[in-house]
């Protein structure tokens, strides 16, 4: 099968790649490099061995996406270009809404104009907006987003949802992602951010490895155990295996399908910074800021269904996410600008 990755230079679409490779899957790849570099492309060749075909481009190029098509042949397509800084989003938000609803509306209508009816949507958590329970499994009713991101995958959702019921011959799954970290084994692959980080990973590590003096965190008063907030994170290699795992049930003409991935496992900001620092013997000092509109106090996933219907569960635990976040960075202090 031949998978065309859109966004896939980015930090979840390049280890998805990877993965995607090592199955056995053909890879053709489409990505803006607005927020990645094509340096992540060249050592996902370097630690599979195969050749990924490339295309710089954008989703909302409706010409160059058909000159693609034309010219490839996809069996699916894993759909990651996107906008995806919360804060930006807020700031941004015409922005945000153009380049996401605007852009995969363009991608859709070249898809289904090719004969290509199977897409895999890299949806998120924020969907479910403040949970109306937790952990949150599917049926769990959609939230108020809090920002235009969150809202840009609610909506996002929606329009694929409404294609499939309107073509059964589509196969749409949507896979709500809850908060990815760590970095490729190897420690050539892993997140790099473009200025300051959005996600907290990131800014751990740029403390560890003292491109910052330290850590904010954004409040203490949440009701949570220690007053922070608390979220499940997923070690990005468990997220890009879900992808795969999701492609064998496109296979299966499976319709629409819906699939939290997360472990199940609720870590605050403070646990996170403690298992940093005994996973790599590293002190990060942090200091505690106001809370950040639209934060939440809890999230975290029930990943059941996943395991049900997918054979999918996350197999690395909060220390593996620390010390190969912290591995990536160490070898890659400037990220792949070295």
């Amino acid at each position: 099968m031949r998978i065309l990755v859109t966004g896939g230079a980015g930090y979840i679409g390049s280890h998805t790649v990877l993965e995607l490779l090592n199955t056995g899957y053909e890879v053709v790849v489409l990505d803006n490099l607005s927020n990645s570099s094509p340096e992540s492309l060249k050592r996902v060749e370097k630690l599979t061995g195969k050749k990924v075909t490339f295309y710089e481009a954008d989703i909302l190029d409706r010409d160059k996406l058909n000159e693609i098509f034309s010219k490839e042949k996809f069996d699916a397509c894993i759909h990651f270009a996107g906008l995806k800084a919360v804060g930006e989003s807020v700031e941004k938000p015409w922005e945000y809404y153009e380049n996401n609803i605007a852009g995969t509306l363009t991608l859709v209508d070249v898809m289904r104009k090719h004969n290509l009816k199977n897409i895999i949507f890299s949806s998120s958590a924020t969907v479910y907006g403040d949970p109306a329970f937790v952990p949150i499994t599917e049926e769990c009713p959609k939230g108020q987003c809090t920002n235009p991101y969150g809202w840009t995958k609610s909506m996002l959702e929606q329009v694929l949802s409404d294609i499939q019921k309107a073509d059964k011959e589509w196969n749409v799954i949507l896979l709500r992602y809850f908060n990815p970290i760590g970095a490729h084994k190897s420690g050539t692959m892993g997140e790099d951010p473009n200025g300051i980080p959005n996600n907290l990973m990131p800014y751990i590590t740029q403390v560890a490895i003292g491109k910052r003096d330290h850590l904010t965190i954004f409040g203490n008063d949440y009701d949570t155990h220690d007053g922070t907030g608390v979220r499940d994170y997923i070690h990005v290699v468990d997220l890009a295996i879900g992808h795969v795992k999701a492609l064998n049930k496109i296979k299966e003409n499976c319709g629409l399908k819906i699939y939290n991935l997360g472990t199940g496992h609720g870590y605050s900001v403070l646990d996170i910074v403690k298992n940093f620092e005994e996973a790599n013997g590293v002190k990060i000092p942090y200091e505690i800021g106001p809370r950040r509109s639209g934060d939440i106090a809890t999230c975290y996933a029930s990943a059941d269904k996943a395991k049900e219907e997918l054979g999918w569960t996350a197999q690395y635990g909060i220390k593996d996410m620390c010390a190969d976040a912290w591995n990536w960075q160490k070898n890659n202090p400037n990220g792949y600008g070295k």
